[in-house]
Parts: C-alpha cells; structure tokens; sequence
C-alpha cells in the first residue's frame, strides 16, 4: 500500500496541468501513487501522456471539483490522500517532505496540515501568512480545542493532507462544492491534527477577469458556510469564538471590497442577522473604527455604514489627490472628438476593420469582411489604415486614417470592431459595441502572459495595457482546439471562443485551377517549374532580417526546374535587401511585399520554413512541408514554444543548409514518410479549416445565429483542397 496517493483533479484550466504533471512525473517517489481525476478532453489527454506513471479517471465537462475528488479518492490506495486541483502547483521535492512526515504519524492523527505559497499571472512565490501559526504549533500532535488559531489558517483543502479512513468516513461533509466550508470542515472533524512548517504546495490565483461573475447567490453562500461551521462547532467554546471572530472578519472585508448595489444591501442584512444571532454570550466588541463597524453590523445599519465607509473613503482620496489627479489625467482621452462621438449612439450598422497595425484589406478580417458583404451587406465595412498604406487599398475601399476626426467617430459609433492585433489602448469598450479579435495564427511560440517567462520575447511589453485590451474582447476565432487552449491560458478573459476556423484559410478549399495558374502567372513562374516557398519567421534575438540560407548557393543546387519564392517577415517591411541581385535571375522571387500570403500558399509546390505559423495554415492544402531549424534550441529558450516541433513536425526536418538540400534533391520532400507526418499534423492543426470558417463567423457575430445552427465543420479526412500546381496545369 503507498503511503501517499496525490489526487489531481479538475479541469486542464490555462493548462496548468501540464506542468503540475510533468513536475510530479519527472521524478516518481516509491511508496508514492498519483491519481489524475481529469475533468474534460484537454486534461484526460494531458494526463494520457503520463498514462505510465499516473492513475487516470476520465470525467466529462462539467464534472464538478467535489466529484472529481471523490472519484479520484476512489482509485486512491494510499494511507494518505492529498487533494491537488489541476491548475495548482507542487514545489519540487514537496511529495516526498509530504509522504516522509505522514509515515512518521501516529494512527490518531486524522490531518496533516501544511503551508503554501502564492501566485498569480504577474507573480509567483509570494508567502503565506500562515508560516507563524504553523510554527507556532510546531511538529507536535495537537487538537484543535487545544489551538483554535489554527483555523486562521487559509482554507485550502490543498494544504490538508487526510488520512484515508477519515476521509472515508466523513466523505459525506468533506464532498462539498465550497472549497473553504471543506478544508475548514476537515479541520473541525479532525480528532488529532499535526503541522508541517514547509511549503509544500502552490495555490495559483487565477485572474478574476478570465473567471464567470460571481454571482449573488456566491456572495450569500459567504454567510452560509460559516452558519454550517458554526452549528458544528457549538458544543466547543474556543473553537466557536475564533470561527466568530473569521465570521465577521471575512464579512466585513467582502463587503468593504465592493458589491453589486442589487447584492449589497441583502448581504449586509444576511451578515448582520448571523452576527447578532451567533455572536457568543459576553463577547466583546474591539474599540477603535472597527468596533464602529461592527456595532453598525450588527444593528443592521446598513445606510450608515454606508455613510462611515463613504468618510473614510473621502479622508483617503484627500491624502492621495495628487496621486489620483495624474492617474486620471494619464486615463484621460485626449481626443475631442472622440469623447464626443462616445455619447452618440452605437450604429448597428457599421463594422470597423483593421489588420496588423492597420497595414490594409488583409488576413482573417479581410475573409470576413468579404463574406459581410455577402451575408449582410446592411452591415458597412470601415477599414482603419495608415495613410502610407491608403493608396494600395482595393479600388472603394471605405477607410479612415487613424487619429483623423472620422476615425474616432467611427470607433465610438460601431457596433462591430474586427482585428486580427488589438485596437488602441484608448478605445473604449461600450456595453453594446462587438469586439471580434481574429488573430493571425496558430501558436507555436509563446504569446500574451506566457512571454513574462522569456525577457527577449517580453521586451518592451506592457503586460496590463495587455490585458486590458484582453478584456475587450467578446469573440476570439480559433483554428484548432490547440489554438484555443493556448488563448485560454496566453489570454485569460471573459470572451467566447469560436472553435470555427481561420477566414483566411478557407481560399485553400474554395480556390480553384484557375486561380492557381493566375498566381503563378502573376509571379512569374514558368509552366512545369516547381515553385519552393522560403517563408522564415521573426526572431526576437535578432535586430534585422538575414536570411539563414545561401539562397544563391540553394538555388544553384536545386537546378534549372526550381524556383524559390522567398518572403520576409513582415516585421522587416522593406529590410529584404539581402536578395538585392538575385532578383532578376528568375530563380529566386522576392515576394515580401507581394499579399495576401495566401496565395503565394496557392501558387508553391513546396513550403520552407522554421518557425513561422505559414505552416499551420499551409498544412490545409496538403502540400510538402520541410522545417529548416538551424537553430531551434536557441529559439525555444529565447523564445519560448508551446510544443516540441522537432518531435512533430509536419514534414522533414533539416538542422542545417545541406540536409535541406539533401531532402529537396530527393524525394524526401514528398515521399511516404513525408505524407505520413503531414497527416498527422493536418488533423491536430487544421481541425476546423473546411472553407467555411468566414461563413460561421459572420453568421455567428452578426447575424446573431446560435452554435447548432451554423454550419458544421467537414472532419479533416473529407475534405478536397484546392489542387497543386501540377494538377492546375493539366486541367
């Protein structure tokens, strides 16, 4: 029998659970099991892939954590059950302090108690508070009549380690849906409890802003939980006195927080009746403010408590006046107009459009601004772009320069804002205005919060003007389920994902013959060559663009018959001088500034490249994929990466300039090994691409059209991309 069964439990929330498990996996302890009660798709597979050192319980979607616990303690075997939920943490070396003490306790000790530490998005590591009450009890045996101040400690059921013939026991009152009434429940319960003063567990805050609203029926379950915690510790003075004491303590500090005026006024009543009807016979009120507080309290004054905090508030916005005048003016919009334009109402007729710092008509809002004038021509399009870019716009194009008079007013008026970035800082998000963020890729590198962790990625960011242009967003489109959960966790916020495909994407299952001759036409490829695209990504290590290849030398190798396409980042907009003579061979095309990227896709045989999502999307037309990673170590620790691409690629890999050349002067491009890699990928990154993405997104956002009645998505297998270039030409 191990001594120790660690129960993960709950959903893969941010993809936590990824770490969790490769924390506990990497090096298993004998006499140590652990049960993942994984709740969804995204944790059982997670949790599969430790299938070999872990106990898996599958659950479905929805499952609660009170029955994911129980389901887990059932597969349990060990002495001792320690309750971790999926998006917490273990420090290193943590199970094993854990398993060493239990195996030292006596048969009457029901609970282990332990201390933790704290994180958040912007920071980990923070102590506890409750270090000093542990080491105050020290490593001996104790009850809680004897040391009620432990029940000050943080209601974590984490940091509770029971022993498994009392959770058996009392699994009825320990199997509740409020984490806290649980972990104080266990303690109250428990005869004998020891303490561990170390930290031995990491509780990850998640940010509030990518959690449901509480909701007022949670406000009240506050109340609630300490009436249950009361009746069962009323038969014990001191442990009833100090669960009084945190009664009124936690009330009052929720109520100070702020909450809802349609919330407020009834929790103030609930707090009041419990603490006159539970206050303790002689109990004394402390002096001072708080005792102010408290005595409005409990008479039920609600209007002047309301009065007492608004008079403390006002002494402390006279103390930070200066302060506050500079926050409010670095908050101020600066533009006339704009605030002017916020008072009109919203146009429910009016879209605004941008993509990549307003470059132009581009990527996935161009894709649905095209199926907008299909679906919904009521609807008019508004593209925000430079004024450099204006003159390259499709002939009627209706656009705005940004920080022209029009351009705030249709920001403030449109009820639909579409890009695939984000808009200003200063756009304000109104209650009735549709925020779509569309991005402009799959991840394979590190985005959002995930780059605080890699410096030359994070580099210059704000990371809370981040999110507070996060927080805009209603609908965030994905590709894959892959993309999805990383937004989830890069990007945590309230907004709804729609699992419905790139836009963009979907000309590689609506284009036809000939629109692939007409591309390769437009570039100059001659009939019957094969066209090769080398479409290398940003490297955030790097201050200009050089290409990693002998492009000249490549050329050479790869003869008469080839033709390499080659385009720059577009981060490098006009720094591609390094195919300054080369240009005019016809062998090597420098396409940097040709758009949309899309049909380059259309137009190559072949796609090159190393990083970059192109290959995400190119993986649609079912076409050869070659990696070339001269330096992928260097990129995943600089930058950061979300899977291991050299474990599964979409095609061969070459590390250096003459393996490329080896896999392109054979058939290793495009042979059955190639083909079968690339399938693989295909199904994992192009899970909701079928043509039809734009189509579901436009009926979805402005059409208002529920899930089911959407189009469904083609599985993968049934699919027809649109023809190769060797196909075009013979039909």
């Amino acid at each position: 029998m191990p001594e120790l069964s660690v129960i993960v439990h709950g959903p893969n929330t941010q993809d936590h659970l990824t770490g969790l498990l490769g924390s506990l996996t990497a090096h298993p302890l004998p006499g140590t099991e652990v049960v993942v009660a994984a709740v969804g798709d995204w944790a059982r597979e997670t949790a599969e892939r430790h299938a070999a050192r872990v106990r898996v319980v599958a659950l479905p979607d929805g499952t609660s954590d009170a029955a994911a616990r129980s389901a887990g303690a059932a597969r349990a075997t060990g002495r001792w059950l320690h309750f971790v939920r999926a998006k917490d943490g273990l420090p290193p070396g943590s199970p094993r302090t854990v398993a060493e003490r239990t195996a030292e306790l006596p048969g009457t000790v029901d609970l282990l108690l332990l201390d933790h530490l704290r994180s958040t998005w912007r920071s980990s590591g923070l102590p506890s508070a409750d270090g000093p009450l542990l080491a105050r009890a020290g490593r001996t045996e104790l009850t809680l009549d004897d040391s009620a101040y432990l029940l000050r400690l943080t209601p974590l059921l984490g940091t509770r380690v029971l022993r498994a013939t009392f959770w058996r026991a009392h699994e009825e009152q320990l199997t509740t849906g409020d984490e806290p009434l649980t972990a104080l429940t266990a303690l109250l319960l428990a005869g004998r409890a020891a303490c561990l003063p170390h930290i031995a567990y990491e509780d990850r805050r998640l940010r509030p802003a990518s959690l449901p609203p509480v909701t007022a029926g949670q406000h009240f379950a506050l109340v609630d939980r300490y009436e249950t915690l009361l009746d069962l510790a009323r038969e014990r003075p001191a442990v009833y006195t100090v669960l009084y004491e945190i009664m009124i303590r936690d009330c009052l500090r929720t109520f100070a927080r702020g909450l809802p005026d349609d919330v407020a006024e009834e929790f103030f009543h609930r707090a009041s009746i419990a603490a006159l009807r539970r206050r303790p016979e002689g109990h004394r009120r402390p002096a001072g403010p708080e005792g102010v507080r408290r005595s409005l309290l409990e008479e039920g004054a609600y209007t002047k408590y309301r009065a007492f905090q608004t008079a403390n508030r006002a002494r402390r916005t006279v103390r930070s006046a200066v302060r506050a005048g500079r926050r409010q003016a670095g908050a101020r919009i600066r533009d006339h107009q704009y605030r002017t334009a916020l008072r009109r109402p919203v146009d429910p007729h009016l879209a605004v459009f941008s993509a990549y710092w307003n470059r132009g008509v581009a990527c996935n809002p161009a894709a649905i601004a095209a199926k907008l004038a299909e679906l919904a021509p009521h609807v008019h399009p508004v593209w925000v772009v430079t004024e450099r870019n204006a003159a390259l716009l499709p002939p009627g194009t209706d656009h705005v320069v940004p920080g022209t008079r029009r351009y705030w007013e249709v920001l403030a008026t449109a009820q639909y804002l579409v890009n695939n970035v984000n808009f200003p800082n200063a756009v304000v998000k109104r209650p009735d205005a549709v925020h779509v963020q569309t991005h402009h890729g799959t991840p394979l590198k590190r985005m959002g919060l995930d780059q605080m962790a890699f410096p030359a990625a994070a580099q210059g960011l704000d990371f809370d003007a981040l999110l507070e242009r996060v927080d805009k967003w209603d609908y965030s489109v994905s590709s894959n389920s892959h993309t999805t959960r990383m937004w989830e966790r890069a990007y945590p916020a309230r907004y709804v994902p729609l699992d419905h495909g790139y836009p963009r994407n979907d000309v590689y299952y609506t284009a036809g013959a000939a629109d692939v001759r007409a591309v390769r036409r437009r570039l100059g490829i001659p009939p019957g060559r094969r066209a090769v695209l080398y479409a290398p990504t940003h490297r955030d290590y790097e201050a200009g663009w050089t290409p990693r290849l002998d492009l000249a030398a490549l050329a050479g190798r790869l003869g008469e018959d080839t033709v390499l396409l080659v385009r720059g980042h577009y981060f490098y907009a006009g720094g591609v001088s390094p195919l300054t003579g080369m240009r005019r061979s016809g062998r090597v095309i420098d396409v940097s500034s040709y758009d949309p990227v899309e049909e380059l896709c259309l137009a190559a045989d072949v796609l090159v490249t190393d990083y970059s999502s192109i290959m995400f999307d190119y993986a649609n037309l079912d076409r050869p994929l070659v990696i070339h990673a001269d330096d992928w170590e260097t990129y995943r620790t600089t930058r950061g990466v979300c899977f291991d691409l050299m474990a599964e690629a979409p095609g061969p890999v070459a590390r250096t300039q003459d393996e490329l050349t080896e896999i392109l002067t054979t058939d290793a491009w495009q042979d059955e090994s190639a083909a079968k890699t690339r399938a693989a990928f295909r199904r994992r990154f192009c899970e909701y691409d079928d043509g039809r993405a734009a189509e579901r997104v436009v009926r979805r956002v402005f059409l208002g059209q529920d899930e089911a009645s959407l189009p469904p998505v083609l599985p993968v297998g049934e699919r027809t991309p649109a023809p190769t270039p060797g196909e075009a030409t013979a039909s």
